[in-house]
């Protein structure tokens, strides 16, 4: 009787401890379900960091290279330089080109000073020879009217001296029958030589008219020189003026000339833009740079993350500005603290996809379904850059 008590006491027992093993193994699933839920953690996460490759802006040979692979550059260090000798050459030929236009602007400003009052002059003796023609014309129609006018009176004198010399003719053989007296035949005589003397006078008075005419002729003539000559010097005048604002419109472009020749040779030293460490380097001294092709990598050291991907279902837990507790995982005896920065809003369905612009949805079901994942951006405040590598693998836990 008493053994069968013992054995039930003992029954009791190992049920009392198999309850309470399992009441104890729910509350630890219980627990670690609900640590999970306030601070949800992964290992699939890496390190990242800013980077970007460094190429030339300008071509040439490499004459130094003044860092080498995977070691840390400060900012503002010489990364390397590019022979400069052709930029120099391209800067002076700029600067040689921009002083030559300035002193030819200088030379047109004196000439258009000299010649600013050879301006108005020449519009003056422009309108003066105007007038010089004019009066010109004018005496030409004049001595015209003057030559009119002595031809008039050469035929006239003609006419008289004509008549004279006939009378005198049919006079004088009257005389030796005396039909007519000694004075008539000299009266006939006297009218004569009076008729040639008026045309004499009447010949040399066209002479002086027709002189005059040609005289007003050639004052023409030379007034209308004058008018060309004044309007050449009038139009090239103006034409120093018009000369003056092409050269005043290339001064901007000879200036960029200038600076675009001055940027060219700065870029020939190229310096560490911020702290960074140096990869992928694979080239030396005497190489041909060109411009726009990379030669090495800069990893920009004063801004780490942390990109940890997490199930959808953590995510309701998680929101920016949370803490974060990073393990690296060549590290895990150091944590360093970050701040959720923010939150992946889409990966790329491995379920579906588009095709024809409609839906392409699996017909197969899967019994388990696993949960996306989505990645979350923690940034490191206290980063320790000769421990952080790019791609390092991380165990993060948000508080």
């Amino acid at each position: 009787m008493e053994q069968s008590n013992q054995n039930n006491a003992r029954k009791w027992v190992g049920r009392f401890i198999g309850l309470a093993v399992f009441v104890g193994a729910v509350v630890a699933l219980l627990n670690v379900i609900q640590q999970t839920n306030r601070a949800p953690s992964t290992d699939d996460a890496n390190v990242r960091a800013n980077f970007i490759e460094i190429a030339p802006e300008v071509n040439g040979r490499l004459i130094q290279l003044a860092v080498k692979d995977n070691t840390f550059a400060r900012k503002g260090d010489l990364l390397f330089e590019i022979d400069s000798r052709p930029y120099e050459y391209a800067l002076q030929q700029a600067l040689s080109d921009q002083s030559a236009l300035e002193q030819q602007i200088i030379d047109g400003k004196r000439r258009i000073a000299a010649e600013g009052s050879a301006v108005e002059a020449a519009r003056f003796t422009v309108d003066r020879s105007g007038t010089g023609v004019k009066t010109a014309v004018t005496g030409i129609d004049a001595a015209k009217a003057a030559v009119e006018r002595s031809k008039s009176a050469v035929a006239n004198a003609q006419a008289q001296l004509t008549l004279a010399n006939n009378n005198l003719h049919r006079i004088e053989p009257l005389l030796q029958k005396q039909y007519v007296t000694v004075e008539q035949v000299d009266q006939s005589r006297t009218a004569a030589t009076l008729a040639q003397g008026n045309y004499d006078e009447a010949q040399s008075a066209l002479a002086a008219a027709q002189a005059q005419e040609s005289q007003a002729e050639l004052r023409q003539q030379e007034a209308n020189t004058i008018v060309s000559e004044s309007e050449a010097r009038l139009g090239q005048a103006e034409h120093t003026v018009d000369t003056l604002d092409t050269l005043m419109s290339q001064r901007s472009a000879r200036a960029a000339r200038v600076s675009s020749a001055r940027l060219d040779l700065e870029r020939c030293k190229v310096l560490a833009p911020f702290d960074a460490w140096v990869t992928n380097l694979n080239i030396s001294e005497g190489a041909y740079a060109r411009a726009g092709a990379p030669m090495f990598t800069l990893i920009d050291t004063r801004n780490w993350y942390v990109i940890a991907n997490y199930r959808e279902s953590n995510l309701s837990n998680i929101h920016d500005g949370m803490h974060v507790d990073v393990y690296l995982m060549g590290h895990p005896d150091r944590r360093f603290n970050g701040i959720v920065e923010s939150t992946g809003r889409g990966v790329f369905p491995e379920d579906g996809s588009v095709a024809g612009g409609l839906p392409n949805i699996q017909r197969t079901l899967n019994w388990v379904h696993l949960s996306a994942r989505f990645p979350v951006r923690v940034h490191i405040q206290d980063p320790d850059p000769a421990l952080f590598r790019i791609g390092a693998t991380a165990v993060t836990v948000v508080r």
